[in-house]
C-alpha cells in the first residue's frame, strides 16, 4: 500500500459551478470554501500530513476586477473566521507565491502563518499568486547568484516548497485535463486524477475514492 503524505489540489470549477446554479460566478466561490473545509477535514481523518490548495495563479489577475476584489475578501473572512480554530487543530498555514496584495490581506497572511508555524498535525499550503514558472526562474537566478552547482538537491533548495515532500497525488476538478501552472517540477511522478465535478460539487466520498484508488497504484519511479 503506497504511504500518502502529500495530496495537491486545482480547485478548478467554481465560477461555471456559480453561473449554472446562482448566475453568479461570486457565488460559486463562496460555495467552493464549503468544499475546502469538507476536505480539509477529510485530509485530517486520514492523517495526510500535506495539502496544498491552488487558490489563486499568477494568470488570475487576468479575471475582471470586481471578481478579485470579491475573492481577496472571502479569504479575508475565511482566515479571519477560521485562523483560531486551525491553531486549536494543530494546522500549519503556508502561503506559497508573491504576497503583493493589499497591505490589509498581506498582514493578516503574515500573522496566520505567525500563528500556526509551530503546529504539525496537518500542514495547509495556500498557493496565492503563484506560478510554477516564476518559481523554477527564480530559483535559477538564486542559484547563479550564490554560485551554486546546479543539480536537483541545490534547486529544491530554492523553491518555495523547500522542506515539503512532493505531492503523491495532484487532484484537478472541473473536467479540464492541464496542469496550469502549477508545482511543475514537484509534480513529477506525482499520481495524477483528473475528477470531472465542479470543485463546489467534490465530495468527501469523491476525495475518500481516489485516495482509494491511489494506494492500489503500483507507483515505479521509473523502475520495473
Amino acid at each position: 500500500m503506497n504511504p500518502l503524505n502529500h495530496v495537491a489540489i486545482i480547485m478548478d470549477g467554481n465560477g461555471r459551478w456559480g453561473l449554472k446554479n446562482k448566475n453568479s460566478r461570486n457565488a460559486g466561490h463562496k460555495q467552493g470554501l464549503n468544499t475546502v473545509e469538507k476536505i480539509i477535514e477529510a485530509t485530517i481523518k486520514h492523517k495526510i500530513r500535506f495539502l496544498t490548495l491552488y487558490a489563486f495563479s499568477t494568470e488570475n489577475w487576468k479575471r475582471p476586477k470586481k471578481e478579485i476584489k470579491y475573492l481577496f475578501n472571502l479569504l479575508e473572512t475565511f482566515l479571519i473566521k477560521r485562523i483560531e480554530e486551525f491553531n486549536k487543530q494543530n494546522i500549519k498555514l503556508k502561503i506559497i507565491g508573491v504576497k503583493n496584495f493589499s497591505s490589509r490581506l498581506n498582514k493578516l497572511l503574515d500573522l496566520s502563518e505567525k500563528k500556526t508555524f509551530k503546529n504539525n498535525k496537518l500542514q495547509i499550503n495556500l498557493a496565492l499568486n503563484y506560478g510554477s514558472k516564476f518559481e523554477l526562474i527564480n530559483a535559477f537566478k538564486i542559484l547563479n547568484k550564490k554560485k551554486d552547482k546546479i543539480n536537483e538537491k541545490n534547486l529544491t533548495k530554492y523553491l518555495q516548497t523547500k522542506n515539503i515532500p512532493d505531492p503523491d497525488i495532484l487532484i484537478r476538478t472541473g473536467n479540464t485535463k492541464r496542469l496550469s501552472n502549477f508545482l511543475l517540477w514537484q509534480l513529477a511522478y506525482s499520481e495524477i486524477f483528473f475528477n470531472k465535478k465542479l470543485w463546489p460539487d467534490f465530495s468527501e466520498k469523491d476525495y475518500n475514492k481516489i485516495i482509494k484508488d491511489y494506494k492500489k497504484i503500483k507507483r515505479n519511479f521509473g523502475n520495473i
